[in-house]
């Protein structure tokens, strides 16, 4: 793979992102599970798309209860609110855990530049690295042809920057199979000081690709995470390069 493949959004448009459906599964703590192979999904390109928006409550959340005290407010024009420091601050970035199926081990994410490959091994490659949560957000891809060669893979997300911020920000994380409805999983959970949540394992087991939510926070980085799943790589202090960013 190139130097500047991944680092040009570009890219992304030579992925197929499916042909999911509208409608679409929750993997919630009563039903944490799905089978991709059981909806004819385990082919393909499966495309992992995280997007974030600020919580309202933290713009005026009090405001409600403000009106209740004080009604003619209402009738008063709103205040114009800027992009707080804390909101700039915010950096929620995507990554993912991989483990093939001879041994392989690694990590596929924006900071150092790990960018990974869709048509040669790991078979993940992440494309773009959104810092504000737009639409598009942040996307991996995992080329779901060779699934005989992945073992499982770990998606989680992590706050590059040192303000803990998942408390203040409503995550969600969408999978877009080859076929059949997404799959959605909220990071909804109150978790102030944690600066990173392993998301959801997708697994092959005994030749079925399983997708299975986890959502476990966590006040570490990455080597917390390795440590939480016994992924047993070696963690050094990393940074975002300037096109990283």
């Amino acid at each position: 793979m190139g130097f500047f493949d991944g680092l040009w959004r570009g890219r992304a448009a030579e992925f197929d992102s499916g042909s999911a459906s509208s409608n679409s599964i929750e993997l919630t703590k009563r039903h944490d599970r799905v089978s991709l192979t059981k909806q004819g999904a385990a082919t393909g390109h499966l495309r992992i798309n995280l997007t974030w928006r600020m919580r309202t409550s933290d713009f005026g959340g009090s405001q409600r209860e403000s009106l209740l005290r004080h009604p003619f407010k209402a009738l008063k024009p709103p205040e114009v609110l800027g992009h707080s420091q804390s909101m700039v601050n915010v950096d929620l970035d995507l990554g993912a855990l991989y483990e093939l199926t001879d041994g392989t081990k690694g990590v596929v994410q924006p900071l150092g530049g790990f960018l990974g490959d869709v048509n040669a091994p790991p078979y993940v490659k992440l494309s773009g690295d959104d810092r504000f949560g737009s639409a598009s957000g942040e996307t991996i891809y995992v080329n779901l042809d060779h699934r005989e060669n992945i073992k499982r893979l770990l998606v989680f997300v992590y706050i590059y920057d040192q303000t803990p911020a998942f408390d203040r920000t409503h995550a969600i994380v969408t999978l877009y199979p080859s076929n059949g409805p997404r799959i959605e999983i909220g990071l909804d959970e109150r978790h102030p000081q944690a600066r990173s949540c392993a998301v959801v394992m997708i697994e092959n087991v005994k030749g079925e690709i399983w997708v299975r939510r986890e959502v476990k926070f966590v006040y570490g980085f990455q080597a917390e995470l390795d440590r939480l799943f016994g992924w047993g790589l070696q963690w050094g202090r990393g940074y975002k390069t300037k096109a990283e960013k």
